[in-house]
Order: C-alpha cells, then sequence, then structure tokens
C-alpha cells in the first residue's frame, strides 16, 4: 500500500523550505545599556533587611497571619519614604481571594508607583513574599532588594512611572501576579520579577523568559538583563538554548511569576540566581550575590528608562547561534514534512476503498481508543473542580511547594485505576459493537494514521510547535500502513516508540530542568489538568493521540495473516505432464494428428 516513489517526490517541498529557513534567520537585537552607575544599591542593607524579615516572619504560607502582617509592613516601609510630591511613591493595597498551595486564600498585593517625567509605558518590578516552607530566606531575597530598590527610586528622577509590587502566591499559582496583570491600567514597558537573588547555589540560565502561555519575553529585554548581570554581578548568566525554547514553546510550562505576566502580555522576565528550578527552603544567601543582582536590575531600569519602549509582541522565535529562526519559517517546514504522509493516506484510502475494505470501521475503533485517556482526563478534572485535591492552581507548581504526600499517592493511584477500568469497558464496548479488540492488519494501520493525521493539521495549526510532537510518528508509522513493509512485533514496537521519542525527550527535559523524579512528573502532569492549565480542546487532541498510539501498539503486535496455499483438491486438473493423460489427440486418433 505504501507507494515510496510517491513519498520521495512529496518530500521535495521540504528541500524548497529549508532554503527558505536557512534565508529567514534574523539576527538577535543587541541589549541596552544604563548610562548611569548602579551603585546607589547597597547589598549589606539590604541583606539585613533580608535576615530582619526572615527572623520576624519565618513561617509565610500564602494568605496566612504573619504573609498579612508582612504585606503591611511593606506597605508602610514604602509609605514611609515621602509621597509622590516629595519623589516617594503612591502605596495602595489590594485584596482579593485567590488559588494558592493552600486552596483558596485571601491574600494581598502592594502596589507603590513613583512617577516619571513623561508619560512613557510604566517599568514593574515584582517580588512575591510567601514561602511554601519555613524561612527560605533565599526566596525572601528578592522582596529585600524590592525595598531596597525602592530607596533608590525615591532620591532618583526617571522618565518613566516605576511601579514596585510585592505580592502573594508565588510559592505556587502566581496568584497575586496574574491579579496584577489583570487590573494593570494601560500598557506596561516592561516587568522584571526578583525571585532568588542571592543563593550561593547557582543554576542557569540567571533570566528565564518563558511564559504560561503561547511565547516568551522579547530577547532585546531578555539580553538587557542578562548583560547588567555579566557586567555587575561579574558571572556569566547562561542564555536560552535552543532545546529549551523549543521545549517550552511546544508545551508552555513555567513556574516562576513571569509566566503569568507573560500569558497576559506584559513583556516579562525572572532573575533568579537558581534558574527555573528556584532554591531550597534551606539555601544560605550571599551578599556579594545580592549585591551584584541588585546592581544588575538597578542597571536594566536605567536602560529601559533611556530607551524606547520595549516590544510587546511575545518571542517565538528559536535561537540558533546568533541568529533567530522565525516561527513563520518554522510552521512553513512543518507543513511540508505533513504533506508527505497526508498525501501517502490519501493513495492508501483510495486503494482501500477500490477494495471495498471497511476503512470507516476502523477508523472509529481507532478513536474508540481515545476514550480510556478521555476519561482519565475527565476525572482529573472532576478532582480538581471538586476540591478533592485540596489545591490545584492553574499555573504550574513545584513539587517542594505541593509534595506527593498521603492524599496525592491516592489521587495518583485512583487515575490509574480508572484507566484499567477504563480499558476494560472499551474492550467491551468493542465487543458488543462487533469490532474486536485485536485490528485488522490490513486496514488499521491505514486507519490510525487517518485519525493522527487531522489531529497533527489542527494542532499546527493552533500552535505550530506542538505539531513537533506528532510529525516524527505520522511518518515512522507510515510502515505500520503498509503490510508488506511491517516489520515483525519487536520492530514494529520500535517503530511505534520512534514515533513517542520527541514526547519522552520533553518529558525528561522537564524533569531534568525542575528536578523532578518519575512520581513527582506524575503528580505534575496531574495537577496540570486538575487546575486547568491543560485545557478541554488540547486533553481532547492529546486523548485522540494517545489513543492513536494504544492503536499502534495493539497494532504492532498483530502480524497479518498470510494466505494458505493452494490445494490440489480445490480445483479440476486439466493438464496433465508427461507422464499422464494430456488431452484429446495427445495421442493420435484425431484429424489433427494424422500424417499427411
Amino acid at each position: 500500500m505504501l507507494n515510496g516513489r510517491l513519498y520521495r517526490a512529496a518530500l521535495v517541498p521540504v528541500v524548497f523550505a529549508l532554503a527558505i529557513a536557512a534565508f529567514s534567520l534574523t539576527s538577535r537585537p543587541r541589549p541596552l545599556t544604563a548610562t548611569l552607575a548602579p551603585d546607589a544599591f547597597q547589598g549589606s542593607r539590604a541583606l539585613a533587611e533580608l535576615r530582619t524579615l526572615a527572623a520576624t516572619y519565618p513561617d509565610r504560607r500564602p494568605g496566612s497571619e504573619s504573609d498579612q502582617r508582612l504585606a503591611d509592613r511593606i506597605a508602610r516601609t514604602l509609605e514611609g519614604l515621602g509621597g509622590t510630591a516629595g519623589g516617594g511613591f503612591s502605596v495602595q493595597s489590594h485584596h482579593f481571594s485567590g488559588q494558592t498551595i493552600d486552596g483558596e486564600r485571601s491574600l494581598t498585593t502592594v502596589v507603590a508607583t513613583r512617577p516619571g517625567s513623561t508619560s512613557a509605558s510604566p517599568v514593574v518590578i515584582l517580588a512575591h513574599r510567601d514561602a511554601a516552607a519555613r524561612g527560605s530566606q533565599a526566596d525572601l531575597s528578592g522582596t529585600a532588594a524590592l525595598l531596597e530598590l525602592a530607596r533608590v527610586f525615591a532620591a532618583r528622577e526617571t522618565r518613566r512611572a516605576i511601579v514596585l509590587v510585592s505580592t502573594s502566591g508565588g510559592s505556587g499559582g502566581a496568584a497575586g501576579a496574574r491579579d496584577f496583570a489583570a487590573r494593570a491600567h494601560g500598557p506596561l514597558d516592561a516587568a522584571i520579577v526578583l525571585g532568588d537573588v542571592a543563593g550561593t547555589s547557582v543554576r542557569r540560565p540567571f533570566v528565564v523568559p518563558f511564559s504560561n502561555a503561547y511565547g516568551s519575553a522579547p530577547v532585546q529585554l531578555q539580553r538587557t538583563l542578562a548583560d547588567a548581570l555579566t557586567h555587575e554581578a561579574g558571572t556569566n548568566p547562561g542564555g536560552t538554548s535552543a532545546v529549551g525554547q523549543l521545549a517550552h514553546l511546544t508545551f508552555p510550562f513555567a513556574v516562576g511569576e513571569q509566566g503569568a505576566l507573560d500569558a497576559a502580555g506584559v513583556p516579562s522576565v525572572l532573575m533568579q540566581v537558581s534558574g527555573e528550578r528556584g532554591p531550597a527552603a534551606r539555601e544560605a544567601v550571599s551578599l556579594e550575590r545580592l549585591e551584584g543582582s541588585g546592581r544588575a536590575v538597578l542597571s536594566t531600569v536605567d536602560a529601559l528608562d533611556a530607551a524606547p519602549d520595549i516590544s510587546s509582541t511575545m518571542e517565538t522565535g528559536v535561537p540558533l547561534q546568533r541568529k533567530t529562526l522565525p516561527a513563520w519559517a518554522l510552521r512553513l517546514l512543518l507543513a511540508a514534512l505533513l504533506f508527505a504522509p497526508l498525501l501517502l493516506a490519501v493513495d492508501g484510502l483510495a486503494r482501500m476503498r477500490r477494495r471495498r475494505a471497511p476503512v470507516g470501521r476502523w477508523v472509529l475503533w481507532t478513536l474508540a481508543c481515545a476514550l480510556p485517556f478521555l476519561a482519565c482526563a475527565v476525572f482529573a478534572y472532576l478532582l480538581g473542580a471538586l476540591g478533592i485535591l485540596g489545591a490545584a492552581p492553574p499555573a504550574p507548581v513545584m513539587p517542594s511547594a505541593l509534595p506527593v504526600d498521603g492524599a496525592a499517592v491516592v489521587a495518583l493511584v485512583s487515575v490509574v485505576l480508572v484507566l484499567g477500568l477504563a480499558w476494560l469497558q472499551w474492550r467491551a464496548l468493542v465487543g458488543r459493537l462487533g469490532w474486536g479488540p485485536r485490528p485488522d492488519p490490513e486496514v488499521a494501520g491505514l486507519s490510525v494514521l487517518l485519525v493522527l493525521l487531522p489531529v497533527s493539521i489542527l494542532v499546527w495549526a493552533l500552535d505550530p510547535f506542538a505539531a513537533l510532537l506528532l510529525i516524527p510518528a505520522v511518518h515512522v508509522w507510515l510502515l505500520l500502513a503498509a503490510p508488506e513493509l511491517r516489520p515483525r512485533p519487536l520492530g514494529a514496537l520500535a517503530l511505534v516508540a520512534a514515533g513517542l521519542a520527541p514526547l519522552a525527550l520533553l518529558v525528561f527535559f522537564y524533569a531534568h530542568q525542575l528536578g523532578l523524579g518519575p512520581v513527582d512528573v506524575a503528580w505534575i502532569g496531574l495537577l496540570l489538568v486538575a487546575g486547568g492549565h491543560v485545557g478541554a480542546l488540547a486533553a481532547l487532541l492529546w486523548s485522540v493521540g494517545l489513543g492513536c498510539a494504544a492503536a499502534a501498539v495493539m497494532l504492532s503486535v498483530t502480524q497479518p495473516q498470510e494466505p494458505p496455499g493452494p490445494s490440489s483438491d480445490d480445483f479440476e486438473i486439466t493438464i496433465r505432464g508427461p507422464m499422464s493423460y494430456a488431452g484429446p489427440g495427445s495421442l493420435g486418433g484425431t484429424e489433427s494428428a494424422l500424417r499427411r
């Protein structure tokens, strides 16, 4: 059924798409530079305040009494710098309810605004003050740096308005950052989120631009802060790799508060010396690290203040050395890669219809394989909606904030049981429909492609980077759709594994980047679905894709039946060999056999 010549001809557009992509590479914008020395930031004063705050408010769970008292102290400190008439700040405290690692809680956001000399878009500096574990000095270092920056800006005139924000909920769910972004009036030039800026354990990159939606912070904002860190902290802050950017564009996943701001359209980066993962609860703090980080942030704000507005368009390109591959070029390349399997699937469908093969029935059988996974997704949604999980914030949460405890183990086991029961019911369903649990080895392979290809095209239209997870499968599984080329079970299962390799690599990347074990990965996956980070349409598409994988596995262990050889009893012998009768006239006696 597989027409190799047609497949090779259909790959010709890929060559042209690669050539276009090569010529579409663009140079990365240069970082902005500051004209003022950032020596006004006093690291010793910030460190002293950090130790005082950590000793006075050791337990800062989001929405707790200690968290509220710390919010009041921050508001009083900012008000003590004077009002806007004297170069100080206008301070407001906003109370709201948000989903946190402890469930629904009443939270407070402190917003201090210092007007600029022009009407240019403001620059935001944001830090959360809550923590999942007791102490957590490194987590609180962002707040200490925020207060020291407030003292610096109270004595300095700027073109842009400076907005300082102290939030709660940053330990998981980013409730404060999401509420601030929803209430922000007018456009914001850029936001710098302060995480762990004083920890002694270093993980790169220090500048985290990733969003919880499609895209990431503009490259110029990233490079401006990274360049300031290089000069002021005397260290290499690292950078966004092509693999990291591809992974975050393929499946948006950001545990920092910049993820919520970027998703709301506010260009934001997280400044954190412990990288995406964040600091440990007992992480020690360093005066040198705190002073270097604070001065780098001050230098970045000065550079942003003197420059035109940063583009609010989220970055969707892939960094390649000093160039960037734009998203439209990658979309074109992926479309060319989808063309070949699509053409072969249409050709195979035409061949099967000429043979009157029941393709439609096996397409429905493949779609039915998605039902067990869809049942698990619905079950996870119910766990979150009914509050059975206790706390399932709508944004990704690190397992350190929501550890795998007894209730988490029960929830995970329940999901596994639902999956097992759903497959038992699936077997009964296909039996009642008369389809049988084992696929037709001649038709089912084509049916898997006829389901997977529309899903791939829809995903490509919604998010071209997510289609990277499916394109290897639609190419490799062409061999499963051709009975004459399908290998034996072990080889066929290897082909299925090769099609699932991009998904496995994505999971491995996040597990390595965030320091997650297998149970942590399963727990975070459940929270993403239960909290709503994975939407209904995404859950449906994931279920259909996993259903196609399950159908491919069942097809791999089902070998084509070889037609039985012909039997001598099945037809009448009309021609005999030299040792038997060969028909009338063979021995003479007919007119044609007589001599003339």
